[in-house]
């Protein structure tokens, strides 16, 4: 599919609750969680990484992710990041937010998910 043009905003607000959720399923590093957006939203929706690495850099100062530095086998260094206790319990406010906004806006735009 095609990327959906979407708002800064709307990027914006979804980036905490998106990378909260991936690291949700484990730790990962920079380009493996840009490319998990795009696989799923099946290409709909591509961030880059000038718009990542900030959203990392706030999660991890407000303690809702870890990471760590790694050498690889390549001598290459790479972060890995995961979820802490705070960003889990964020994760989960995030996560009830924006279904309720969700289903609002289905009712308003008829497509009845509630």
């Amino acid at each position: 599919m095609k990327p959906v043009p979407m708002s800064k905003e709307l990027v914006a607000a979804s980036s905490r609750p998106m990378v909260l959720s991936i690291l949700a399923g484990g730790e990962s590093y920079g380009y493996e969680i840009l490319q998990r957006v795009t696989l799923l939203s099946e290409g709909r929706v591509q961030w880059s990484d000038g718009m990542l690495y900030p959203v990392l850099r706030r999660l991890e100062k407000e303690g809702l992710i870890q990471g760590d530095w790694r050498t690889m086998d390549s001598g290459r260094r790479r972060k890995y990041y995961r979820l802490s206790g705070k960003g889990k319990r964020q994760l989960e406010k995030d996560r009830a937010g924006w279904l309720a906004m969700f289903d609002a806006l289905s009712l308003t735009w008829g497509d009845g998910h509630v």
